[in-house]
């Protein structure tokens, strides 16, 4: 006798308007940690410098984290299953154009302060960036049935780390969040709405 799969916890979908507030709320929160963290911890900040080629470095390391998100989906079950159910929850209730919001605010806020105050804090070397890069990824557990993507995103919060340490500007990975924040729900919501979901 085989023992049946466990079922889905049922989650109360929260509205368009509770997820953006939810959105703007957990930025400000985030900010407001980075900022506290960094007067009281005596924390620089990673400069942001605006040079033209952070532009393309941030492209390219988004576009890479996109192309193996795509893949590590394709290639393991656990987390393709985990990554539909935070999706549906995050993407569905918002409209397209949402999806900008979706992509500059945790793209800033999270950036701020996983890479720019919190590995400074812990050390700009491989613990620091190990351990950003793992509360990074609790940051994305949203209960246990979710550690897939947990684990997934604490492989991105070491990339993301990993390209501030070897370019020393801080807006390689906020471009880099951004684009992939973009791009990936984009897609999910281009093949949700092709597959007859609602947007």
């Amino acid at each position: 006798m085989t023992k049946p799969l466990p079922e889905q916890p049922e989650f109360e979908p929260l509205t368009r308007t509770q997820l953006l507030i939810a959105m703007g709320v957990t930025a400000i929160v985030l900010l407001v940690v980075a900022k506290l963290w960094q007067h009281f911890g005596s924390v620089s900040l990673l400069p942001v410098k605006w040079k033209i080629e952070a532009f393309p470095q941030g492209l390219g390391v988004g576009l890479l984290i996109t192309a193996l998100s795509s893949l590590v989906y394709r290639l393991w079950p656990a987390y393709r299953q985990s990554a539909d159910l935070y999706l549906e929850m995050v993407l569905k209730p918002l409209l397209l154009p949402d999806i900008i919001w979706l992509g500059l605010l945790p793209g800033l806020s999270e950036e701020l302060l996983f890479r720019g105050v919190m590995l400074p804090a812990l050390g700009l070397d491989m613990p620091g960036l190990l351990f950003t890069s793992l509360c990074f990824g609790l940051l994305h557990l949203s209960g246990i049935e979710q550690w897939p993507y947990a684990v997934w995103a604490t492989v991105v919060g070491f990339i993301l780390g990993y390209s501030v340490l070897t370019t020393g500007n801080l807006l390689v990975p906020i471009v880099a969040h951004v684009v992939t924040n973009l791009v990936s729900s984009y897609l999910w919501k281009l093949d949700s709405n092709n597959s007859g979901g609602t947007t």
